[in-house]
């Protein structure tokens, strides 16, 4: 009888746990993906100062045609 006593209080526990452990596991995941989001950004923008006239090749081009 102990035993289906343990069995239930496990079960219990462990579903009233579930949001604690989804936020344990995903406050992480987001800070890492804040982060990684913020560095791709200054990359982007880093790239677009060293390659200075990238972009207005286009325009040049959409000039001459009209």
């Amino acid at each position: 009888m102990t035993v289906m006593i343990r069995c239930i209080a496990i079960l219990g526990c462990v579903l009233l746990l579930q949001g604690c452990i989804t936020k344990i596991v995903t406050v992480p995941v987001k800070v890492a993906y804040k982060t990684t989001k913020g560095v791709v950004k200054g990359t982007a923008a880093v790239v677009g100062a060293v390659i200075p006239d990238g972009d207005d090749d286009d325009a040049k081009d959409q000039n001459k045609k009209d």
